[in-house]
Parts: structure tokens; C-alpha cells; sequence
């Protein structure tokens, strides 16, 4: 027995020392940059930058709501075509849900990049229409994040409370809204967290399909890292992990026995 825990605790080497070197200790210097200056002492500075600049302050707002908005539409979309591949009816929806995953592995500038140019092959400008091509290049990257955990929890629907419902007189409508969003709640919340984190930390997809137009906080802080500004760069990454921890907390209330961590548990 003694042998085997020390075994245990050998296989959790690796874990812990990917932990310490990629997780810990990279939070632990973001803290470190957050709290000093220049020349290293301690310090408000960054701090009181942020929330004395409206600039910082109206793209952390404008990352909200775009992020936001992106999940609603990506949960609007991916819910149905999600619920669509769970029907046992149709025996190849293996294959279906493979070409949304497809996308996925292609390189994410790559994809980006090519969305842009099919958008102003087609006649729509990214450089004249910055939020439409900028949402567009949004729900196409991120979509797939939002049906994958929908449909794994859809697959796992309880359907004898479904007939029962049916049986008892509620309409199609009562059975959907009252019987099949509760049960696929777990797979909502982790679609959700999954796309709106993402979403608000994104450069890459705001830089390359706005044309720089669209500035969201990922944009602002990689611009203070690139401008050697590392104080406020480290501050407005403390902020996005306080955000993300916030998020966890929203997903873990509104889920029941932590299905959200798995997205409702298939994988």
C-alpha cells in the first residue's frame, strides 16, 4: 500500500512541476509587475492608470459587451445546430459534428485571415464595416466552442421527464422551455464561459478583421507589453484573470454537481 501512494505521488510529478513553472509562477510575476514600478518598488502607479483612464476603462466596457454579445449569438446559433446533431434520427451526425470541428484545426491566424478575405471577396470591407466583419470573424471562430459542450449535454437529456411532460399535457414549447434549457444548462454555462473569456481577450480576430479599428482589452494589453509598458500590461491582465475567476463562479452557481467543468460530462 505505502508503495503504491509513493507511486502516486511520483506520477504527480510532472503535473505539479507543469503547475508551478506555467501556471503559479507566471501569475505570481504578473502580480509582481501589477503592484511596482519601473524600478521595482512597490506601487499603485498601474493601478491608478487604469481607473483614471477612460480610454482603458471604455475598452474594457466596449470588451464586455462585444464578448457578451458573442456569446448570445454563438448560444442562439450553436443551441439549435447542437440539438440537431443529438437527435438519435439521424445516424450520421458523427460525421456533422466532425466538420464543425474541422475548422478548428486549421491554424487560427490562417482562419482569421481567410475569413477576411472571403468577406471582402464577396464585397464586405472590414476596413468600412469593423464591428459587422469583426462579429462575423467572432462567432466563426468561436462557435464551434459553444456546440460541442451543448452537444454533450443534449446527448444525456433525461428522456423520460421529456415524455412525461408530453403525457401530462405540456405543449412542445412547455417541454422545451420548462424540461430540455434546464437539463442543458451545464452545456450553456460552459459554451458561454467558453466563448465570452475568449472573446474579451481576443486581439488577433478584432486586429485582423477590423483592420485596427476594433480595440479590445486583449488589444490593450498587448500593446503596453509591446510597448515595454510592463506595470500596466500586468494590471490589466490581473484584471482579465479576476474576470475569468468571476466568470467560474457565475458558470458554478448557475450548474448542478460541477457539470459545467465538463460542459455536461459526454467527454
Amino acid at each position: 500500500m505505502k508503495s503504491r501512494k509513493n507511486g502516486q505521488r511520483f506520477l504527480a510529478v510532472p503535473y505539479i512541476v507543469f503547475l508551478v513553472l506555467f501556471v503559479i509562477l507566471p501569475i505570481l510575476i504578473i502580480i509582481y509587475y501589477a503592484f511596482t514600478d519601473s524600478n521595482g518598488y512597490f506601487s499603485w502607479q498601474a493601478l491608478v492608470s487604469f481607473f483614471t483612464s477612460t480610454t482603458k476603462l471604455s475598452v474594457l466596457f466596449v470588451s464586455i459587451l462585444i464578448g457578451l454579445f458573442n456569446t448570445v449569438l454563438c448560444l442562439l446559433i450553436g443551441y439549435p445546430i447542437a440539438y440537431f446533431l443529438s437527435n438519435p434520427k439521424y445516424n450520421k451526425n458523427a460525421m456533422m459534428v466532425m466538420l464543425f470541428v474541422l475548422p478548428m484545426w486549421i491554424n487560427f491566424v490562417l482562419r482569421t485571415g481567410a475569413t477576411r478575405d472571403i468577406l471582402s471577396w464577396i464585397g464586405i470591407d472590414s476596413g468600412e464595416h469593423p464591428i459587422f466583419t469583426t462579429m462575423i470573424g467572432m462567432v466563426y471562430n468561436y462557435l464551434p466552442f459553444t456546440i460541442l459542450p451543448l452537444y454533450s449535454t443534449l446527448l444525456r437529456l433525461d428522456k423520460g421527464q421529456i415524455e412525461a411532460a408530453a403525457d401530462l399535457g405540456c405543449s412542445p414549447f412547455q417541454v422545451f422551455i420548462k424540461n430540455i434549457i434546464p437539463q442543458s444548462m451545464p452545456g450553456i454555462m460552459a459554451g458561454a464561459q467558453m466563448v465570452f473569456m475568449p472573446t474579451m481577450s481576443s486581439y488577433v480576430i478584432s486586429d485582423t478583421m477590423s483592420n485596427g479599428k476594433i480595440m479590445l482589452f486583449g488589444n490593450s494589453i498587448a500593446l503596453s507589453f509591446n510597448n515595454s509598458n510592463w506595470n500596466s500590461g500586468s494590471f490589466m491582465a490581473l484584471i482579465m484573470l479576476i474576470l475569468v475567476f468571476l466568470s467560474m463562479l457565475v458558470s458554478k452557481k448557475f450548474s448542478k454537481n460541477n457539470d459545467y467543468v465538463r460542459g455536461g460530462g459526454a467527454w
